[in-house]
């Protein structure tokens, strides 16, 4: 992290990046009546994700950096809750999505994990 001159440079902003185009990608084919609901909800959460990041990046105490971070990884454990909703009712497999959000929960932990280190 210490290399990092702007958010776009953590790997794990451009994995929450790639997951929201992604999950526009796959709502898309959701049904009409859940454009408001659950299509609503997941790109919501999912556009959290990196919009968090971004914003704890610009922090300047590691109080206000772990804050924004930690609201990023409940932001991509609520996307994956409603990505397996979405595969329950075959609206879209959503696994690989699934497993994407997980990933990135993993990297914001390690990256909170570092931080706290300091």
């Amino acid at each position: 992290m210490t290399n990092a001159k702007t958010f776009e440079d953590l790997d794990v902003w451009r994995k929450a990046h790639q997951l929201v185009l992604e999950i526009y990608k796959t709502t898309k084919t959701f049904p009409k009546e859940e454009l408001f609901v659950l299509t609503s909800q997941i790109r919501r959460a999912a556009i959290s994700i990196p919009s968090n990041i971004a914003e704890g990046f610009g922090r300047r105490s590691q109080k206000d950096k772990i804050h924004f971070y930690n609201i990023a990884e409940t932001s991509a454990n609520e996307a994956r809750y409603q990505l397996r909703l979405a595969q329950d009712l075959s609206y879209s497999t959503t696994n690989d999505l699934q497993d994407a959000a997980q990933e990135i929960q993993r990297m914001l932990k390690g990256l909170i994990n570092s931080i706290e280190a300091r």
